[in-house]
């Protein structure tokens, strides 16, 4: 059904049905009830906090029962939760800052204990390039700045095999 075809089948139908309609598939299907529920109380901050422990346990697990929990390191968990923001339509400064806590989480850990797979590094290096991307295309690139650059300094200073390619993007932006 396209776009037209449904707007004019929503046109003739009356309020009550329309409302029928619309509480069938808040309950229905579960993204839908999520974006109501987001819209009538967005809690931006809650989610953003509830984010980024899970980021954050994915490198730094916390210890349950006798044996500890080995760290994941999944970029694919940050990406589902960045995803769910924007689809939501959270705050682009909101976004931005997941983005970035994403990548520095990951050199924290990386800081601590070496990461010897270059897919690690590549992911970030991806990670990176897409939050520049999206601060560029939302206008907000310049209120995040210091922790790009900080986070650029981080690779090189742990001397990462790809710390060009991260200075590469700075440049690009900055001329």
């Amino acid at each position: 059904m396209s776009k037209r075809d449904l707007k004019k089948y929503l046109t003739g139908l009356n309020k009550q049905q329309l409302e029928e309609q619309l509480l069938e598939l808040y309950e229905k299907f579960p993204a839908v009830k999520t974006y109501y529920d987001f819209v009538f109380n967005p809690k931006e901050d809650t989610l953003l906090q509830e984010s980024k422990i899970k980021i954050a346990n994915e490198y730094f697990p916390q210890k349950t029962g006798i044996k500890p929990k080995r760290p994941k390191m999944r970029r694919s968990v940050a990406q589902k939760y960045i995803k769910h923001f924007i689809v939501l339509g959270v705050d682009p400064f909101i976004i931005g800052d997941l983005m970035l806590y994403a990548i520095e989480i990951a050199q924290t850990f990386s800081s601590e204990r070496h990461v010897q797979t270059e897919l690690f590094y590549k992911s970030m290096f991806n990670s990176f390039n897409q939050a520049i991307k999206f601060m560029i295309a939302n206008g907000i690139l310049d209120e995040f700045k210091p922790r790009i650059n900080a986070i650029s300094e981080e690779t090189r200073r742990q001397k990462w095999f790809n710390k060009e390619e991260f200075d590469a993007v700075i440049e690009r932006f900055e001329y």
